[in-house]
């Protein structure tokens, strides 16, 4: 990545003197088909940029990431392009107060989801492209000004091969050969976006007429590759996304600004979704080839209504700087949720949030590289890794705080006056609470000081006393911080008492409100209520905090976890329970028995299926060595029993078969495996469908019971792209020295592989089954970073620093030396020493977690 950084300060000094009145860019992919001519395989990509210099006679630079530039000229002048470009940058000097620059260059597909990426679809043989930008990626696309504060409208015209069709953010059409698009209305660079191939399409459209009689139509598009469109279920997605757009109308009270919305379904993508104007990419797992759960389908709808309120948020409206990334991506993680409990059939999406988005957040928040969620963004690779918990669900559980604080109606006020002022900006976190001050009057710089802007998780105990009668006599809330970072801040929580019924089921009997500030804050309103089995300190989880619990309280959740019959509640006690174990205050072992206990009873799916993850990360990290055998035995007998006993054909049934997938190590249960996969078992209303037998076949693998042959059949099979991701990551998975050694070698010593593959590569390399395998990586692994961090694009780079790190080798030794690593390379790249820094994190945290495990023992 040499060169191809750009600072904050740099930005700034170029957003002061320059001003963008407009992009035209050309591009010609036909050369994305046949047989490329050499390596990279390129592309040519013309663009015009029109601006303005409020200094004539300065120098500036514009930003490419290109093999070859042929021609450059500025202002009618042409430039020696071997001079003025250095392979990330063109430099322009004496500028004129109005300037045309054009440049023509030899830009490279992608095979790394960076740029313009290129895909071939081993099933057919065709060829799919997409874009993807975010933060910085559309200088190897065309030639730009990359920042988002330099917004200007976008012309986009197309070549592509005969047949294909062709997408941007604004509509097109074919004539004489050239796909030629409306022009956008001033975006940011990193926002635009070019799609383009045989891809399966279909079409629907949105109306809404508004007060004043106009009305609004929206035509909509959805796509996908050919391959997937017997999957492709758009009458879901276009459902959803009308569900959305009256949603957002209703509260927004501005007329979405992008003409279509088309929402394309890509492969090899990086991320979950991308809110280009116009044209939404998304990964195209969120088509589903097999039977998931209806938490799988509520995830999907999350993010269709995540990535559209960025057309407001985000879009419309954008931040001078990543500092304020916050402002478009923790609003959009909140208003997904809002929208999809206040507008789809996904009422309880409040509860997933709780459960799943908050783990995220909790754990971002207490690693070393934690930050407020107003962030210092050096540069660009600051950036890039500040896509986290604290900046989507911190942020989002902050603003569901805020709401609470401020009150709904005067929150969504702010937002529309927010949207009014500042139409086709650019914002910081001043112009966001100038707004909310007017329509809330309260003091936002005083809550802003103590949420936005300090880093760091509060923790939330109940301290109850009684009288001599048995009642509550005082019942306060005490909140404590980190050492690292101690800020005490101002909570607006529910507290709900609870005790058990006549009938058994625990269920709260008395709530109140309350503002916690400072140390200790006494609830009077419930002085007098009787004795409490359980006191649950943020109830209906309206803040962002760690819950803790009285002794009486984790006594009655260690004996009636399962007989708590609100589902947010039981959520609530479930993540807290986790954040304890994970926080050596509660033995993992203690964790794995409740999940074994109660985790059947469990009504919520998406609860269901976080309690599944939770339990095999307690047996993987945090339950003392002596004890992963017996621990993983009676997690796959009680998976087992689950699986058995569930409703057949249930989505409990499928979570439950998963998850003893996951859990089986012993012959008895591979054979059950091997048994299902080969039809020889039944498990009634149980459909092993083609993902399910990856699903199955990758502990199979992991244990020596499915070799290369098996694999291989398995691929004719599911000759897809879908198909060939499971195969390679079930190969990765087979416990030889050889095969771990190929991998590494796949990985780290080559960039043959695309980001999916690596992907799948690194997850199969890494089986908990057989640490013994990997110890001899540990040492290369701190070998190598730093070379495969200089070397690799920073997606890639991320991906193997992350996947790769030794955290297996979980022993006081494997500690030493992520710190020596540190010590020594003090001055290695910032973000690169983030991401070690965050594995020895996690890994000082899993040994904390097995200490207290182990001496439950003692």
């Amino acid at each position: 990545m040499p060169g191809e950084n750009l600072t904050r300060d740099e930005a700034r000094e170029r957003a002061a003197l320059l001003s963008v009145d407009g992009y035209e860019v050309s591009l010609d992919l036909r050369s994305a088909v046949g047989d490329g001519d050499g390596e990279p395989r390129t592309f040519r990509s013309v663009t015009t940029i029109r601006f303005r210099c409020a200094e004539p006679g300065a120098t500036s630079f514009a930003d490419l990431v290109a093999p070859s530039v042929t021609a450059v000229s500025l202002n009618g002048r042409d430039l020696d392009a071997g001079a003025v470009f250095d392979g990330s940058r063109i430099l322009l000097e004496d500028l004129a107060a109005d300037n045309e620059l054009v440049v023509d260059a030899q830009c490279a597909y992608s095979r790394t989801g960076e740029g313009m990426h290129r895909f071939v679809d081993p099933e057919d043989g065709e060829v799919y492209l997409y874009t993807q930008y975010e933060p910085a990626d559309a200088r190897r696309v065309f030639a730009d000004f990359e920042q988002p504060d330099l917004k200007a409208p976008f012309r986009f015209e197309v070549r592509a091969p005969e047949g294909w069709t062709v997408w941007s953010n604004g509509a097109g059409e074919l004539t004489d050969g050239v796909w030629r698009f409306a022009e956008t209305k001033p975006i940011s660079t990193y926002i635009t976006c070019v799609t383009a191939g045989p891809y399966h399409y279909v079409t629907d459209s949105y109306s809404r007429t508004f007060d004043d009689g106009t009305t609004l139509r929206i035509p909509l598009g959805a796509l996908c590759r050919k391959g997937l469109a017997p999957y492709f279920d758009a009458d879901d997605v276009f459902l959803v996304t009308k569900q959305g757009l009256d949603f957002f109308h209703d509260h927004f009270d501005y007329p979405y600004p992008f003409g279509k919305y088309d929402q394309a379904f890509v492969p090899e993508y990086n991320l979950g979704a991308m809110e280009n104007p116009g044209l939404v990419t998304f990964r195209e797992e969120y088509i589903f080839r097999g039977k998931v759960t209806q938490a799988s389908y509520e995830a999907r709808a999350n993010v269709i209504l995540h990535e559209m309120a960025h057309m407001w948020f985000g879009d419309l409206v954008t931040m001078v700087w990543w500092d304020d990334l916050w402002l478009k991506e923790s609003f959009a993680d909140f208003m997904g949720t809002f929208a999809n409990v206040g507008a789809t059939r996904f009422t309880d999406a409040w509860i997933t949030f709780a459960n799943r988005r908050k783990a995220w957040a909790y754990r971002a928040d207490q690693l070393p590289s934690t930050h407020p969620i107003t962030a210092d963004i050096r540069d660009l690779q600051d950036a890039k890794l500040n896509f986290d918990g604290i900046t989507y669900a911190k942020g989002a559980s902050v603003l569901k705080q805020l709401v609470a604080y401020v009150g709904q109606d005067a929150f969504l006020e702010g937002a529309r006056r927010y949207f009014k002022r500042n139409a086709y900006g650019n914002t910081r976190l001043g112009d966001l609470l100038s707004v909310l001050e007017e329509t809330s009057g309260r003091d936002m710089a005083a809550w802003a000081r103590s949420w936005l802007q300090t880093a760091g998780v509060n923790s939330l105990t109940p301290q109850v006393l009684l009288d001599e009668q048995g009642r509550v006599a005082e019942l306060a809330v005490l909140q404590d911080a980190a050492e690292s970072h101690p800020e005490l801040r101002p909570h607006r929580v529910a507290i709900g008492l609870y005790r058990r019924t006549a009938d058994g089921a625990l269920e709260r009997y008395a709530r109140a409100e309350a503002d916690v500030d400072g140390p200790r804050t006494v609830v009077a309103e419930l002085a007098g209520a009787q004795t409490p089995e359980l006191v649950l300190v943020n109830d209906d989880d309206l803040t962002y905090c760690k819950i803790r619990f009285d002794d009486t309280s984790l006594q009655t959740l260690r004996a009636h976890l399962g007989d708590l019959t609100d589902p947010l509640a039981r959520a609530l006690c479930w993540s807290a329970l986790w954040n304890l174990t994970r926080d050596a205050l509660l033995p993992a072992r203690d964790f794995v028995d409740l999940v074994l206990r109660f985790a059947g009873r469990e009504s919520d799916i998406g609860v269901l299926q976080m309690l599944h993850a939770w339990a095999d990360s307690a047996l993987v990290n945090y339950v003392a060595p002596q004890w992963r055998e017996t621990g993983g035995r009676l997690l796959t007998d009680g998976a087992l029993a689950e699986l058995r006993s569930a409703e057949p054909g249930s989505e409990h049934q499928l979570a439950w078969a998963r998850f003893f997938a996951t859990a089986a190590s012993t012959p008895a249960d591979l054979q059950l495996l091997k048994d299902l996969l080969e039809g020889t078992e039944e498990i009634e209303g149980l459909v092993v469908d083609q993902e399910l037998r990856w699903a199955f076949l990758e502990p199979l693998a992991a244990h020596g019971v499915a070799d290369e042959k098996v694999l291989a059949a398995e691929l004719a099979r599911d000759d897809t792209a879908s198909g060939k991701r499971h195969q390679v990551r079930c190969l990765a998975a087979r416990p030889s020295a050889a095969v771990k050694a190929q991998a590494w070698a796949q990985v780290v010593e080559s960039d043959a592989l695309s980001n999916a593959l690596v992907e799948a590569t690194i997850g199969g390399f890494a089986q908990p089954s057989r640490r013994d395998l990997l110890a001899p990586y540990t040492q290369k692994y701190f070998a190598v970073i730093d070379r495969v961090w200089s070397e690799r694009s920073i997606q890639i780079g991320m991906d193997v620093v992350r996947g790769l790190f030794p955290a297996l080798q979980d022993s006081q030794e494997t500690l030493d030396a992520a710190d020596a690593w540190l010590s020594a390379h003090e001055k290695a790249a910032p973000a690169l020493r983030r991401l070690v820094l965050e594995a020895r994190d996690d890994l000082a945290r899993a040994l904390r977690g097995q200490a207290c495990d182990a001496a439950a023992d003692a």
